[in-house]
């Protein structure tokens, strides 16, 4: 079936639904990347944004739902629509408790490997953005696999940041307290590399089925 084709009026709501939470997902990311750069006074402000832009996201998600219970007849099967839209939600609820736990931890060092999930996280992001808008069109479907390669790649990046950071986290943190605060952060924060992995693997189902 031509992707062309699904994304007819008929199906319109559902692309429109995931294109809102890819951005909403983007704007997220780039919050994210501000509280950590913001000055702890500052970063319960930004925290409060981030929430509120997650809970944009379930919204979002609601939407979808309601979609796929009120339509018998959807751009593609049901159990991906499903998957992606739980995907995508999965990925900003991490991102959120990512930045929840920066705060309620008062979370005093923000270091570098944070920073570097976070961008890594942010490039995935970017990705699954750029995934989503190019699912319109069969003749990007190109475009949409080197996007989920890329993804996958990152992931893998993200995995190696992480493996390194608790290693030396185990090795130099005499605090047992801070240690267990940024190991939880970090986890967290990781899981949401993982979790676009998942978007990932969701919108390559989507290509295989439909291509």
């Amino acid at each position: 079936m031509n992707l062309l084709k699904m994304f007819a009026p008929k199906s319109g709501k559902f692309f429109d639904a995931f294109s809102k939470a890819t951005t909403n997902l983007v704007a997220m990311s780039e919050k994210f990347k501000q509280l950590l750069e913001a000055e702890e006074q500052s970063r319960d402000a930004i925290v409060r944004e981030i929430h509120d832009l997650e809970h944009v996201g379930d919204q979002i998600t609601h939407e979808l739902f309601t979609e796929l219970s009120e339509n018998f007849i959807t751009p593609f099967d049901r159990e991906d629509i499903h998957y992606l839209s739980t995907s995508l939600d999965d990925v900003a609820d991490y991102i959120n408790g990512t930045a929840s736990r920066i705060s309620l931890y008062q979370l005093k060092d923000i270091d570098q490997v944070m920073h570097g999930l976070s961008s890594v996280l942010h490039r995935q992001i970017l990705e699954i953005h750029s995934a989503i808008q190019n699912l319109q069109n069969m003749k990007n479907a190109q475009r949409v696999r080197e996007a989920i390669i890329r993804i996958n790649d990152l992931e893998n990046e993200a995995d190696s940041i992480f493996d390194l950071a608790i290693a030396r986290l185990f090795s130099e943190e005499t605090n047992a307290i801070e240690m267990i605060k940024k190991k939880e952060i970090l986890s967290v924060l990781e899981t949401a590399t993982d979790k676009c992995e998942d978007v990932a693997n969701a919108i390559e189902s989507i290509l295989v089925k439909n291509s």
